[in-house]
């Protein structure tokens, strides 16, 4: 045999599958969608699709993050806007038996935004939604299709990978504000951070270490009072990537 012998490897396809996450009603979410072809006809999966021939990975998952929510992406290290997604490569999955179809490899990522939307099925989802990761993870009632099945494919394994990195890495770097809009409030960055850590946090332990970390939050000179109460301070993300000393998450 040569040393490259195109018929000695099977056929096989590239996906990318995406964790989305956001905040709703104070519960980390995640986008899943009803699958409407076989293989897992019916049942709830991670939104994502093939690579196309004229595509390199970033821009095939940002494309599906479009055509799944209407959102662009931004790069890692660009600052989120308010139509915009950070968007980063999480993990690579390449099982011989993942996808009953053929070999496919999938490259994961991870998308995070501010309260999404409603989002719209496309592509092969019949139908489209946002769900509490406990419930998708934990087994709750929508984890499951209309045969009893879990998420399809190994999608349980890569949305628990995607939950985890948030979570893990909120700790060391400003990632958290990818879930704020471009300018929110102490008490909001606080709600994001239960939320993502599935924990109560002390309100004046909270501000005093995020106020008091250099370039991680910048002032902009407003109020607001849309979350009721008192007028309070509006801040943006601010410049630094990595938090020194780390916002260690609790221990639960």
């Amino acid at each position: 045999m040569s040393p490259y012998d195109p018929s000695a490897f099977p056929p096989f396809a590239v996906t990318v599958d995406l964790v989305v996450l956001t905040v709703r009603r104070h519960a980390l979410c995640a986008l899943a969608v009803r699958r409407g072809e076989e293989p897992f006809q019916g049942c709830w999966a991670l939104p994502g699709g093939f690579v196309r021939a004229d595509e390199d990975l970033t821009s095939a998952a940002a494309r599906e993050l479009a055509e799944e929510t209407g959102l662009s992406a931004h790069h890692p290290q660009e600052a989120v806007r308010d139509n915009g997604a950070h968007l980063e490569q999480l993990a690579t999955y390449g099982d011989p038996d993942r996808d009953p179809r053929m070999r496919v490899v999938s490259v994961a990522h991870l998308a995070l935004a501010p309260d999404l939307p409603a989002p719209r099925p496309g592509g092969d989802a019949r139908s489209a939604r946002w769900a509490p990761v406990e419930e998708l993870l934990e087994g709750g009632p929508d984890r499951v299709g209309a045969g009893g099945e879990p998420l399809a494919f190994d999608h349980a394994r890569i949305l628990a990978d995607g939950v985890e990195r948030a979570r893990s890495k909120i700790e060391y770097s400003s990632l958290a504000t990818a879930f704020c809009p471009a300018e929110f409030t102490v008490g909001e960055l606080r709600r994001v951070y239960e939320a993502v850590w599935g924990v109560a946090l002390d309100p004046r332990n909270f501000h005093r270490k995020v106020t008091g970390t250099p370039g991680f939050l910048v002032p902009v000179g407003g109020t607001t009072t849309r979350q009721g109460g008192r007028p309070a301070q509006l801040f943006r993300a601010g410049g630094a990537t990595l938090l020194n000393p780390p916002m260690l998450r609790p221990e639960v």
